[in-house]
């Protein structure tokens, strides 16, 4: 008997909605770098739509091959693209991502308020806006990415240079003080106990052991949108974007404590919700570190604790400045000093404070440099000279290995 066999092709039901995620990672953290026009021209409010969304899963269906020749040839010569099955087909992998609860479809009236974490289109387009699910998603992608150089260990809780009787123990001991955990040590307190006698015992005989004292860290990460970020022939925003998104992935899984909240600065400065940071376009053009450290100080406080930090990651020296009148000076040409000022003056009231401002620079133009080591002096803080491409190990590094000392 003869057998004969058939090359396999794949249909689009074998794709999962884990897959088609992949597929569509780099549409959803776009920055606007793979527009040429939005590049020179950026647009802060521009925002992916449905057919924006159809448009993407088309290129990454083509890439991989997976559209049969006959639905291409069908799609070249057909009058409506509504009619063909190729049309149909990526219709219905849009409708399994929204019945999974990875995105949701708003209305067409653009002055509708958005419900939940968005996107808004123009006018006369469906909205198309992210869920909790998909930013979930998106943020342990990222941290899987960014963390393949850690090795395979977990990560801890952050460690101080205080002791308390808490669980892991350190190897020393003390006394009994008076809210001590009653973690004895056996030995040395029955070495008390034998040379005094059990009916002379005190409290100070009790001998406990010491565990390292662990606490939460609030932080706030600050991201430089202006325009440089995407202008000089290399996409330096989405790769700060994915960094932010594994930070705060890790941060809810593994230090369950611990708060983090997102801010960016360009002429101004304003907070993110998490649910929005995937979709933060590039723009307006300049960079109010000033008005963007004053945000960070501000939401700090709002958090309270003890333990507080800003990561800042930036490609350019300050070159704005928020006016007492509300008006927002400008001067993009060397350091200017009235800018500068007002910058490490906002540095000042954080290191006072008690805030370290810890920098990832993604440029190394001098001028930048200079006023990054100053920042860096100022608030007892960290600099890092880094790159797009490496700059998520060093963030993620840091953050797990920090030691923290009270001022």
């Amino acid at each position: 008997m003869r057998v004969r066999y058939s090359k396999y092709e794949a249909s689009l039901d074998d794709l999962t909605s884990s897959e088609l995620m992949d597929m569509l990672e780099d549409f959803l953290l776009d920055s606007g770098f793979s527009d040429p026009y939005n590049r020179y021209q950026p647009d802060p409010d521009r925002q992916p739509t449905l057919e924006d969304l159809y448009d993407a899963l088309l290129q990454a269906l083509l890439e991989q091959d997976r559209i049969p020749e006959e639905w291409m040839r069908e799609a070249r010569f057909a009058n409506r693209k509504e009619d063909t099955r190729l049309y149909r087909e990526i219709q219905r992998l849009i409708q399994r991502l929204q019945d999974e609860g990875f995105i949701r479809l708003g209305s067409n009236d653009p002055t509708e308020p958005a419900q939940g974490q968005g996107m808004q289109g123009e006018a006369q387009e469906t909205r198309l806006e992210l869920t909790n699910k998909s930013v979930d998603f998106l943020g342990l992608r990222s941290l899987r990415s960014l963390m393949g150089a850690l090795g395979k260990n977990n990560p801890g809780a952050h460690a101080t240079r205080h002791y308390s009787s808490g669980v892991e123990a350190s190897g020393e001991t003390k006394p009994y003080e008076f809210g001590d955990q009653p973690n004895l040590n056996i030995s040395e307190t029955l070495k008390r106990a034998v040379m005094k006698g059990m009916e002379n015992l005190e409290e100070e005989d009790l001998i406990i052991e010491l565990a390292e004292y662990t606490a939460a860290m609030n932080t706030v990460v600050l991201l430089d949108c202006s325009h440089s970020m995407i202008l000089y022939g290399e996409d330096r925003f989405t790769p700060a974007k994915r960094v932010a998104l594994g930070l705060s992935h890790l941060i809810r899984t593994q230090y369950p404590g611990d708060q983090v909240r997102f801010g960016i600065f360009h002429d101004s400065a304003e907070e993110v919700p998490l649910g929005r940071l995937p979709t933060v376009q590039v723009g307006p053009y300049h960079t109010n570190t000033a008005e963007g450290i004053k945000l960070a100080r501000k939401l700090l406080r709002k958090m309270g604790g003890e333990m507080r930090q800003i990561i800042m990651i930036t490609d350019g020296k300050p070159s704005a400045l928020t006016l007492p009148s509300g008006q927002i000076y400008k001067n993009a040409w060397g350091l200017d000093p009235v800018i500068l000022a007002e910058t490490l003056k906002e540095a000042t009231l954080a290191r006072k404070e008690g805030i370290p401002i810890h920098t990832f620079m993604l440029a190394r133009e001098p001028e930048l440099l200079a006023f990054v080591k100053k920042l860096t002096q100022i608030t007892r803080g960290k600099a890092y000279l880094t790159t797009p491409a490496n700059i998520g190990r060093y963030v993620l590094m840091d953050f797990l290995t920090r030691k923290i000392s009270r001022n």
